[in-house]
């Protein structure tokens, strides 16, 4: 396989070693980390980040640990730039689909990357035109 797309839970759960995490889905970052491909992490996860510590699902520390990651070139997880790519593939997203606008972004992060994102959203599953994995 090739280099994937993680969403937010997908990232957390996949750092943290969350059994949460379905098999399928580990496999595929598994594989990614194992072959030297990376695993894309939307630039909005980061911001959901920070959004998950002021609701208190996520400790300040577990935020900083996925950051030092994030920043450490020698793990597969690699943020993925919003970048006007992905902000066109937007229109691709259906809002009635996916109503939510940061998991819009992530698709559509996807979709301008070409790679298969890794996702437990339903809403995000039901779109036809990227390959998801969970």
């Amino acid at each position: 396989m090739n280099a994937v797309v993680a969403d937010t839970h997908t990232f957390i759960w996949y750092a943290s070693r969350n059994p949460l995490l379905s098999a399928s889905a580990h496999a595929a970052l598994l594989q990614a980390e194992q072959t030297n491909n990376p695993i894309f992490i939307p630039t909005i996860v980061v911001v959901e980040l920070r959004y998950l510590v002021e609701k208190r699902t996520l400790t300040e520390q577990e935020c900083q640990d996925l950051i030092t990651t994030l920043k450490d070139p020698t793990t597969a997880p690699t943020v993925a730039p919003l970048d006007l790519l992905a902000a066109e593939m937007l229109e691709q997203i259906p809002r009635a689909v996916v109503p939510d606008m940061p998991d819009r972004i992530i698709a559509a992060t996807a979709l301008a990357l070409g790679f298969p994102l890794v996702t437990r959203d339903h809403k995000i599953q039901m779109l036809t035109n990227i390959q998801t994995i969970w």
